[in-house]
């Protein structure tokens, strides 16, 4: 237990002196991570409504290929993106790999099916009478899209939450396409790992704490947006 202690201790002096492997790792994840949950928002929302919203006639087909996505590996999606930018690749003249561009690129395309497939549930699973009552306003169909998206706001803030939690603490697309680069594309999970592995307990603990933090923020956050 006292070895537990010193570790604990070390890696709350890690944070409060502001080591420089810590923050950089902090500043990558947080970076990454916004930037590509505000993509994949952008265009995981209007696919996910009009999956949900309408009938055609693939729909079936494309909601068993984007549920079938959410369950993929994510060192197998880091190993197809790998192979897109890759100087081998058909994207590798823009020099992606190893870069945030790429970390950015890999959290979005995990992000994306999460909030296809939740936001498409959600107003499939709509209450028909709170639906009808809607369109019964005849809106114009910006604000018929508006009005349905504030009435589901708090379960869709859920699925922001989740989404951005699963890019957080994700490790294997991460690794794979940034490269784990210290200063660079180093992430808070990558640098967990590898701290792990050298027996640097002491900034695994640091970044870790770190890491459950943003997951208590988000959950503080959703349920005082719910309580208001």
């Amino acid at each position: 237990m006292e070895y537990l202690f010193d570790a604990f201790k070390e890696a709350l002096n890690l944070l409060f002196n502001a080591d420089e492997s810590v923050i950089s790792a902090i500043k990558t994840t947080l970076l990454s991570s916004s930037v590509s949950i505000i993509l994949a928002l952008a265009v995981g929302f209007p696919l996910g409504f009009c999956l949900g919203f309408f009938d055609f006639r693939l729909k079936s087909s494309l909601k068993l290929l984007v549920n079938t996505s959410l369950s993929f590996p994510t060192v197998a999606v880091g190993l197809i993106i790998y192979a897109f930018i890759s100087s081998r690749g058909p994207l590798g003249e823009f020099g992606l790999l190893f870069t945030i561009k790429a970390l950015i690129l890999g959290q979005f395309i995990l992000a994306l099916p999460i909030i296809i497939a939740l936001f498409s549930n959600l107003i499939e699973n709509m209450d028909k009478k709170h639906f009808l009552l809607i369109k019964s306003f005849h809106l114009s169909p910006l604000r018929l899209v508006l009005t349905i998206v504030y009435e589901l706001r708090f379960a869709l803030i859920s699925v922001i939450a989740l989404a951005y939690g699963r890019i957080v603490a994700e490790v294997g697309v991460a690794m794979i396409v940034g490269g784990n680069i210290k200063y660079h594309t180093r992430t808070i999970t990558t640098a967990i790992s590898l701290e792990t592995n050298k027996g640097e307990f002491e900034r695994g603990i640091a970044l870790a704490l770190v890491l459950i933090s943003i997951a208590f923020v988000l959950n503080f956050l959703i349920h005082s947006l719910k309580r208001d």
